[in-house]
């Protein structure tokens, strides 16, 4: 498998100073080959590709040794690289009748991020015989202390150095990290996540889950919503340009951030706590960026629009966002994987609404947001339960039919 491991830098002042010239050095190159390709198109109809500019990198590197010359070639590349994605998901979208969304120059705080290759621009643990600490060896910064909290598997391919506010990551990416299998357990479970509940299991489970296989939300930015927006009235008070606006924008920048860290570490220990627990887990197959679509204008023919729901869907949405499903069930596959368990995501349409008794479909079925009564035979239970039951047993059905596909 290939897995990412995440440490805090400890870099000392100089070495602060260099890191951050890195990225200012390796935002420019973004900058500059953007321009050459925008300059291209627009002047001569040329197309200009990663080919093309990532053999300019010797020429530029030697006019300019003291700043793009002391970094990383292979780093380099990797951000010619990175505006050669940007282009090809700009086309991508293009293609696809999407919103293109064609590539911006980088601004100052808008590049944080300088990926090295292992072993070229970068060497992990690059003293080994260190008794107490653990260094990560940086083309042109030197060898930066690494508070590394958990051992590293696999081998290390990418070493990715990030600037998070004052903070400093590096990030591994490692290839072939064996799997961790945990011994099996006989259980199978669905799971319907949800805005009440965080998430509905098919059945209780002990020491994770309510007696009724509910999981709490924790509810994270609403529960820091009255800091946040103090954060931002004080923001707006600042004047543009100024050093108090840049510290108020930094405030409310810690505040998401601890929010998302908060999302990440919640996630983490739910999706583990099930990994262990269950040998299949069933989940929904969810489009969450869809499900948080603004809901479209109705118009009258008269210059004014019906009302259409806005607020309530906005109220929706933001519930949605904030339980943070989607870095769940990520984080959940993967640990899944690691743990050599089956995850099946199935198709989350009418799971809500049919009867696990008779199968039964109506809208008529769900007569509350939480309670369930079927209208065909009167079987009645907890709405996010009934959901759960019917996410289970699709999974199975699935996974029954595959070997015969």
């Amino acid at each position: 498998m290939r897995r990412s491991f995440k440490f805090v830098l400890r870099p000392t002042r100089h070495q602060e100073i260099s890191l951050a010239a890195m990225l200012d050095d390796h935002r420019a190159l973004y900058n500059a080959a953007l321009e050459e390709r925008r300059e291209a198109y627009k002047r001569h109809k040329v197309s200009i590709g990663y080919g093309e500019q990532s053999a300019q990198l010797k020429e530029i590197r030697a006019a300019d040794p003291e700043g793009q010359g002391r970094w990383s070639f292979t780093s380099q590349q990797q951000t010619l690289r990175r505006l050669n994605r940007a282009f090809e998901a700009f086309f991508r979208r293009v293609k696809a009748g999407q919103r293109p969304g064609y590539p911006r120059f980088k601004g100052r705080g808008w590049f944080d991020t300088v990926t090295l290759v292992e072993g070229d621009g970068a060497r992990w643990d690059s003293q080994p015989h260190h008794p107490a600490a653990t260094y990560v060896r940086v083309q042109g910064v030197g060898h930066v202390r690494v508070h590394q909290h958990r051992a590293v598997a696999g081998r290390v391919k990418t070493v990715e150095v990030k600037r998070e506010s004052r903070r400093w990551y590096v990030i591994l990416s490692c290839d072939d990290v064996p799997a961790q299998p945990l011994p099996a357990t006989g259980r199978q479970v669905g799971i319907d996540m949800g805005v009440t509940h965080f998430a509905t299991t098919s059945e209780p489970i002990e020491g994770i889950t309510d007696e009724c296989g509910h999981l709490t939300n924790p509810r994270y930015l609403k529960t820091s919503e009255g800091g946040l927006a103090a954060a931002q009235r004080a923001y707006a008070r600042t004047k543009r340009g100024s050093k108090r606006r840049r510290k108020a924008a930094q405030k409310i920048g810690q505040i998401h951030r601890r929010i998302a860290r908060q999302r990440a570490d919640h996630a983490h220990k739910t999706a583990l706590s099930l990994v262990r627990s269950a040998d299949v887990i069933v989940v929904e197959d969810l489009r969450i960026v869809n499900m948080t679509k603004s809901p479209a204008p109705r118009p009258n023919g008269d210059a004014t629009f019906a009302p259409n729901g806005a607020n309530a869907k906005a109220g929706l949405n933001k519930a949605i966002l904030d339980a943070g499903w989607g870095v769940f069930l990520g984080i959940l596959t993967h640990k899944a994987e690691s743990a050599g368990r089956e995850l099946i995501a199935v198709n989350p349409a009418n799971t809500s609404r049919t009867c696990p008794d008779c199968g039964h479909t109506s809208g008529e079925n769900r007569t509350s947001q939480a309670d369930f009564a079927c209208v065909g035979c009167g079987y009645a239970a907890n709405a996010d339960v009934v959901g759960a039951t019917n996410i289970l047993r699709a999974g199975l059905v699935l996974r029954e039919a595959a070997p015969a596909a």
